[in-house]
């Protein structure tokens, strides 16, 4: 019996560490604000291209953070802004307005695994940067090198069952606590797509992560993002995180 409660103290003082580790790695950059313009490369089989100029806007709020994503180029896509509101402990709140369409709709929980705007990214994919660590269940599975930096591999489970992903694997630099890769697993455990964050640059006194690339594995496919322009702590209007921003493309 001593054995037994011994060992069970040991592995939750474990899965304890390994939800701190994520925590720190997901809060590493301190900012009120963050402000970026990026190219986003998406890569067909066949090996054409086709790049799409996106502008972010994210801020810190009362129940988490809130990002916008508003599509520039080309004219195909121009016009489409996206919003995300986490909720601390829950689910996202997202909705998206297309052009096409004419309005905002709300994106459901149960059409997270979707494509993002025809991109290798899902819905829960763009908002997973701000995932809270609560929604997972964590363990170290072991330290390895990755492109010669020391690393934790962490093993990610979510609570929720509906979540698309049975599984996250993800490599944090034990110095940095900088997420440099993810490996993404389907409901029967088969890993699908690959998360690889690259181009490392000091940005106002933070280092940051530039170049992110999703690759889906079945599809032969992926989809990189190049960011070009960060600013952090630059003033955001209030209304730019609202339904009416995204109908109009305005702030108040």
């Amino acid at each position: 019996m001593f054995f037994v409660l011994v060992a069970g103290a040991a592995f939750a003082l474990h899965a304890q560490d390994a939800e701190a580790i994520v925590r720190s790695s997901r809060d590493r950059i301190k900012a009120d604000t963050v402000s970026t313009r990026s190219r986003m490369v998406i890569q067909a089989k066949s090996g054409s291209a086709s790049e799409r100029l996106i502008d972010q806007y994210s801020k810190d709020g009362p129940k988490g953070k809130r990002a916008v994503i508003v599509f520039q180029k080309p004219e195909t896509v121009a016009g489409t802004r996206f919003l995300t509101m986490e909720n601390s402990g829950g689910a996202d709140d997202r909705w998206i307005f297309l052009p096409g369409l004419g309005k905002v709709r709300r994106i459901a929980a149960s059409e997270g695994s979707g494509s993002f705007v025809g991109t290798d990214f899902s819905y829960d994919d763009i908002s997973s940067a701000s995932r809270s660590a609560a929604l997972d269940t964590h363990a170290v599975l072991r330290e390895e090198q990755l492109e010669g930096s020391a690393c934790y591999v962490i093993q990610s489970t979510p609570k929720d069952s509906a979540y698309q992903y049975s599984k996250m694997i993800q490599w944090i630099t034990k110095d940095t606590r900088i997420t440099v890769k993810i490996e993404l697993y389907d409901k029967k455990n088969t890993l699908v797509k690959i998360a690889e964050m690259s181009g490392l640059k000091e940005v106002q006194g933070r280092l940051t992560a530039t170049v992110t690339k999703m690759t889906t594995l079945a599809a032969e496919t992926s989809t990189t993002i190049f960011t070009d322009i960060i600013k952090y702590d630059d003033p955001i209007p209030e209304s730019v995180f609202t339904t009416a921003y995204l109908e109009t493309g305005r702030s108040r």
